[in-house]
């Protein structure tokens, strides 16, 4: 019976090569700092690098002899995927919704598709806004345009237009986008009713008050002896 065939379940090798997975005899060395050393065998490199208490990475296994630099592997692993996680906060991902109107839409809908415009470009999604035409409603084409027109003025302070009304077949498509740098709720702000300036009328000093003159004091009467 033919023994079945056994996968390997050895864990494969990280893409960056570092200390005892760097197999070659021979690499050109660079130093912590970017000081080019010069090609080492692989021993005489890792020994450098220990003896600075860092790793041996290969930067560039393609080159002959691969070229491997002295450095903390756990401190660059860990910038590299901050930079990645980075990278990707400041990707922006666009979602195309699309809202579809008719020529002599009723107002009340009108206002309703409007919202939903709003919170999209709210959302920084771009709108495809179309117009649908059915029968003889074809022949006023000019219509379509001035709803559409009217949306992106009414809309104006979320997104611009990023692509003018066209005719397509049946349909006319406007495209509309946020602006690059979003827009703020603007809270309206009361005004301060203005303070009334109060006079306040300075109190009269009071007058100085004459000090009590002192009670006279009854001398004692002579007796006369006769």
């Amino acid at each position: 019976m033919r023994p079945r065939r056994r996968f390997d379940q050895r864990p494969q090798e990280p893409q960056t090569r570092i200390n005892e997975a760097i197999r070659v005899p021979q690499v050109r060395l660079i130093d912590s700092d970017g000081a080019q050393i010069g090609i080492k065998s692989t021993d005489e490199a890792m020994k450098y690098a220990w003896d600075k208490n860092l790793d041996l990475v290969e930067v560039a296994p393609e080159a002959k002899p691969p070229v491997c630099r002295v450095m903390d592997y756990s401190k660059y692993k860990y910038e590299q995927e901050q930079k990645a996680k980075l990278a990707r906060k400041h990707q922006s991902t666009i979602t195309i919704k699309e809202i579809k109107l008719r020529p002599k839409i009723d107002p009340h809908d009108y206002a309703t598709k409007k919202g939903h415009v709003r919170r999209f470009l709210k959302n920084r999604d771009k709108v495809k806004v179309t117009i649908m035409f059915r029968g003889r409603e074809m022949t006023h084409p000019e219509r379509g345009r001035t709803l559409l027109m009217k949306l992106a003025e009414e809309v104006a302070d979320l997104g611009i237009i990023e692509s003018n009304p066209l005719q397509d077949g049946r349909n006319m498509v406007m495209m509309l986008a946020p602006h690059k740098n979003p827009v703020k709720d603007e809270v309206a702000d009361e005004p301060a009713a203005p303070a009334a300036e109060a006079e306040v009328e300075a109190a009269p000093a009071a007058e100085p008050q004459p000090e009590p003159e002192p009670a006279a004091v009854a001398e004692p009467a002579e007796h006369t002896q006769e």
